[in-house]
């Protein structure tokens, strides 16, 4: 840190000097005192970075000082400085707050590296905070752009749910925003200053999806060469979601059951049950009911999970929402590209509002990102938008084969291969055009059991 300001205090004025003129050449603030009672008014008039402070004063001892400094300012740090024969009281020091000491006499090299590092650490802590304070700013209900009454209803639900300590299940397509919610629930509860924990159920295969929610032991299967930490455990004091957890297997539907039952894990390859305390939040696009029905979901854990159900309604089904969402993006976008803001022209709203929107939200984000950058003048124009989107709604794609009036699941079909056939198969590529994860591509190929021609 810079510029940073020191408060020095040492009975011995002669050390006083020698820190300031020292200190100061290295670039810091420095304000030198003998007094440790006029350090005390100091700390409480002004605010310091650092304190290094004698241990053996005869007025106030270190030890005095340290707490009445800590008292008045608790993110105040402090370096110790103390006699090789009084080491203990250095370490007593640390016990009671300071971040680190020398003996004297002592090296001009020791005392810069300990103040280093002891800024250093505190430089992490304040961009630590920072990082925290501007998450819990980025995942509020607010952020979850929407006037409409679906989404006016699902945040005034998700808003009463947050301060409870129940088990949530977030329902919506891929692309609604279901992580977002499970962010704001997270930040709005008791537990929004321990760990916010989340994992993709279909992205894993299941050995290792079972590894990463429960731990491993070491030696517990071909690979585990030490001992790993479930999430589970990681997320203790926390929030878990369980992203799209319809995907998972029957055993771990099993170990899920267990650990809402319980409060418990078993990692892989242990017998002993390790206790977690963790509130869970679980979201799907899978009809769940249905899954249950054919026997895919275990209905004892859809019951449990489904205590408070949060339903984001698909964009197709608000469309008074494009508009809000569609400005919020352009001008998300002339910030990040330090560009003049532009507007989207009424013929051009006109196509957004007709179009059907198979991947919501983060498609419409990507849609407005990419008209944003072809754009040349003030507003975006019917040109600048992708062709599938100027061509209309999705079921317009559908091949005549199919009947008049086509099921969603037979629209979402045409559509999924008539995008993998335009993009020659590059899976990537099509999912980013549909607006949703490629794992959530890879299931829908199997599930359709889409073959390359």
């Amino acid at each position: 840190m810079d510029n940073a300001k020191l408060l020095v205090v040492d009975d011995e004025e002669s050390m006083c000097k020698f820190m300031q003129i020292f200190l100061s050449k290295e670039g810091y603030e420095v304000t030198a005192t003998a007094d440790p009672v006029d350090a005390v008014k100091k700390i409480e008039k002004e605010d310091f970075d650092l304190l290094i402070a004698d241990l053996m004063m005869p007025e106030m001892s270190g030890l005095e000082l340290l707490a009445r400094a800590k008292g008045i300012d608790p993110g105040l740090n402090v370096i110790v400085m103390t006699a090789f024969a009084s080491v203990d009281s250095a370490i007593e020091a640390l016990k009671k707050g300071a971040s680190d000491y020398v003996t004297k006499p002592f090296k001009v090299d020791e005392i810069k590296i300990a103040i280093r590092k002891t800024l250093d650490q505190k430089k992490i802590v304040r961009e630590n905070a920072s990082l925290k304070r501007q998450l819990k700013k980025e995942f509020q209900f607010d952020n979850f752009i929407g006037t409409s009454r679906q989404v006016l209803e699902m945040k005034k639900l998700a808003d009463r749910v947050a301060v409870t300590d129940s088990t949530v299940l977030i329902r919506g397509e891929s692309g609604t925003g279901k992580e977002l919610v499970a962010r704001a629930i997270h930040n709005h509860s008791f537990r929004s200053g321990k760990p916010f924990v989340s994992i993709n159920c279909a992205a894993l295969p299941e050995t290792l999806l079972e590894s990463e929610l429960f731990g491993h032991t070491r030696g517990a299967f071909t690979g585990a060469v030490k001992e790993k930490e479930g999430l589970f455990k990681v997320a203790d004091g926390g929030t878990f979601l369980l992203d799209e957890v319809g995907e998972t297997s029957p055993a771990i539907q099993v170990k899920l059951l267990r650990v809402l039952e319980e409060k418990e894990i078993t990692p892989l390859g242990s017998t002993k049950p390790v206790p977690v305390d963790v509130r869970l939040i679980a979201s799907t696009n899978a009809d769940l009911e249905q899954d249950v029905k054919f026997g895919k979901f275990r209905a004892d854990l859809y019951y449990r999970l489904n205590v408070i159900p949060v339903v984001i309604s698909p964009l197709r089904e608000r469309k008074e929402d494009i508009k809000l969402l569609a400005s919020y993006f352009l001008k998300r976008l002339s910030e990040r590209e330090k560009s003049k803001a532009k507007g989207i022209s009424e013929a051009g709203l006109k196509i957004l509002s007709a179009y059907h929107w198979p991947g919501n939200v983060r498609e419409l984000e990507n849609v407005i990102e990419q008209a944003f950058l072809l754009c040349k003048k003030e507003e975006l124009e019917p040109e600048d938008l992708p062709e599938r989107v100027k061509l209309g709604d999705a079921p317009q794609l559908v091949e005549e084969a199919h009947p008049p009036t086509p099921t969603l699941e037979e629209v979402e079909k045409a559509y999924i291969f008539w995008t993998l056939e335009k993009t020659s198969w590059q899976k990537s590529k099509a999912a980013q055009i549909l607006g949703i994860d490629a794992s959530t591509l890879y299931r829908k190929i199997e599930r359709y059991q889409f073959k390359e021609k």
